[in-house]
This record gives structure tokens, sequence and C-alpha cells, in this order.
């Protein structure tokens, strides 16, 4: 494996000021590519609030975020509900004055070939990543218009550009991520919100361990069968992303110094989409 496609283990986030005063919500902040956003976040200096399902899951990312000197509040809300979506940016809001980033990151996937999907699944990965993502602009939006801007991520997937098989689902909630960011991008450009989309590639989180049905079999076990996986669907570094690093590029486009970009979908994904 070349130098260029080492994991970045060694990468330094370093604890900084850049957020200072920002509030941040990501939704499906409890784990995975969306747990590292909130830390890199808190990191940098940023008030975070951040949701999921799990109560267990968010109080002790919560914890954890303290521990380490940041800033972040938990709250346990269903992105597939409007209220709890609601409730969620309005609690942020009213705890901390101001809301000026959102990450809508919440997304499971179910994978089979289409015609096996019941109806119940096909509709869950519907509601929670693309319905989901729809209520998280939807109330993220006003506050915004209202403040004079902000800053929206909408965490879709590498799969919007270059499909697998049984992802049906999940492709179609992805692509349809892309879509609506695009048409809102233009509502609301002039208006001072930037919203653009991040197409991570594979990453090595919970949700494609159980993807791949190894959830239960030994970390071992795991990190060999993710080795191989990484080979063979990262077409350019050969490897699963960590989720600091896709945080990393998250953080990076939520930043004061690109504010020029809106509208785009913009690919974090090791190569997987070149050619």
């Amino acid at each position: 494996m070349g130098a260029n496609s080492k994991p970045a283990a060694s990468v330094e986030l370093q604890a900084t000021e850049r957020f200072a005063n920002q509030v941040v919500v990501v939704t499906g902040g409890t784990s995975g590519i969306g747990l590292a956003t909130c830390k890199l976040f808190a990191r940098q200096g940023a008030k975070v609030v951040f949701c999921g399902r799990r109560a267990a899951l968010g109080q002790a990312a919560q914890q954890a975020i303290s521990q380490a000197g940041g800033q972040a509040e938990y709250v346990q809300a269903d992105v597939r509900v409007e209220d709890d979506v609601a409730r969620l940016i309005e609690q942020a809001r009213q705890r901390y004055g101001s809301l000026d980033i959102v990450v809508a990151n919440a997304g499971i996937t179910v994978q089979k070939a289409l015609h096996s999907y019941s109806t119940a699944e096909w509709q869950d990965v519907i509601d929670t990543n693309l319905r989901g993502g729809f209520f998280t602009l939807k109330h993220s939006v006003p506050p915004m218009l209202a403040a004079g801007g902000g800053r929206i991520l909408v965490i879709a997937s590498s799969v919007a550009n270059v499909a697998g098989a049984a992802q049906s689902a999940y492709v179609a909630s992805k692509a349809g991520l892309v879509g609506m960011v695009r048409s809102a991008a233009l509502d609301y450009g002039d208006k001072g919100i930037r919203i653009n989309a991040i197409l991570p590639g594979t990453t090595d989180t919970a949700l494609v361990r159980r993807a791949a049905g190894m959830e239960n079999v030994p970390d071992a076990a795991w990190q060999v069968g993710a080795a191989q996986w990484g080979k063979s669907a990262v077409r350019g570094l050969k490897r699963m992303a960590r989720p600091e690093e896709i945080a990393a590029f998250i953080v990076a486009m939520a930043s004061p110094d690109l504010t020029f970009a809106t509208g785009a979908a913009l690919s974090s994904d090791g190569g997987t989409g070149a050619g």
C-alpha cells in the first residue's frame, strides 16, 4: 500500500477557537461520522447540540465531549418525527441564542435486492435519510433567515454518484438529498444561507459494519474484513475512511474560509468516484 493510501492515524486535530461562540446542531450525532463531527466542532470551540434515538449513546457522547473540554448537549430526538426535529432546533436556539451551523447527518441503510424490501423497510430508509433531511432543513432555515445567514451541510453519500448492488433505498435517499440541496441552495443563497451536500465514501463506522453483516464478529475479524472491503470498494486509496477524516472535511466546509460554495455536492470518497 502506497504512502498516500496509509490511514491517517497520525493526523493532529488541534484544539482551537475557530468556531468560538458558534452554535452547531448535528443530527445523528451519537456514533460514527456524526459523533466524530460533534467532537471536532467542540474541540474547535463550538457549542454543539446533537441528537440521536439511543439515549445511552447520546449521554455517553455528551460526557466524553465534556471531559475533553468541549461544550455539547445531547437531545433525544428521532429525525423521522417532525416535532422532534423542531424541538431539537428550538432547544439549541433557546439554549445558546443562535443557530449558525447545521449538519443533517442522521441516516440508516437496509442492504438487499430491490424486490426483497418490505414496504416498511423501504419507507424507514426514506423517512430517516430523506424525509429527516427535509425536516432538518425546514426547521433550520427560519432562524437562519431571521439572523441573516447560516451554513447547512447535508451528509449524503458517494453512492449518489456511484451506486452499488443491494442499496436501492439508500441510493434513492442519498441521491434525493443531493437534489434537495441543489434546489434549496438556490432558494436561500441570496439570503446568506449556504447549503452544501457532503458525499463521504465507505467509512469505518457501526453502520457499515452492520451492513457488512459483521456487527457481532470479533473486532480483529472485522479489521481483516474491513481492509479487504476497502481494497475492493475504494478505487483510489484502497481503504475505508476513518470517521475523523470525514468529520475534518465537514468542519472545513463549515468554516468561514469557504464562503463561495453553495449548492455543491462535495466528495470525500478516497477516489471511488474518479473516472
